[in-house]
This record gives C-alpha cells, sequence and structure tokens, in this order.
C-alpha cells in the first residue's frame, strides 16, 4: 500500500507507530523519490507545511482540525517528505 493511502488510516497511536515504521521503510527504499531526506530540509518543510496547514485541509475538501489528531501528525510527517 502507498504511503499516501496509509496515513488515510491512521486513527490511533498504534497506527501512527505503523505508519512512522512505514515512513522511515520508504525512505530507505525509495530515498529518490522524497524531496527532503536530510534532517535540515525535513524540519524546514514540516515548518512550511505546517504554517500552511489550512490551505491543504481546505484544497482537499476536507475540515480543518480544530484539535491535531494521530491522524493530523502523520499528515504532517508525510508532508514533510516531499513539501517545498
Amino acid at each position: 500500500m502507498e504511503l499516501n493511502k496509509k496515513v488515510e488510516n491512521v486513527k490511533s497511536r498504534a497506527d501512527l507507530i505503523k505508519f512512522i515504521h512505514h515512513l522511515r521503510m520508504d525512505l530507505q527504499t525509495n530515498k529518490d523519490e522524497w524531496e527532503n531526506i536530510t534532517l535540515e530540509d525535513f524540519l524546514e518543510a514540516m515548518d512550511a507545511w505546517v504554517n500552511d496547514i489550512e490551505g491543504y485541509y481546505v484544497n482537499s475538501n476536507q475540515s480543518v482540525p480544530k484539535q491535531p489528531s494521530w491522524k493530523t501528525i502523520a499528515d504532517i510527517l508525510y508532508a514533510s517528505s516531499m513539501y517545498e
């Protein structure tokens, strides 16, 4: 299953732990497909994406979370791998 599908299944702490494992495995096997492979680039993208988080949810026809959930954390981590 692709990471974008796995992120949709994150509903609990246990799901987030599994997702983080899959994210790390994906980095190891598909590094050339990641935009942000260094910690510095990853954190820079995370900073930018969290600042624009409302735009993501609005543009994807989702309600903007009032309180972060386990899925919100997974969204942030997944987006940080590719956000520019």
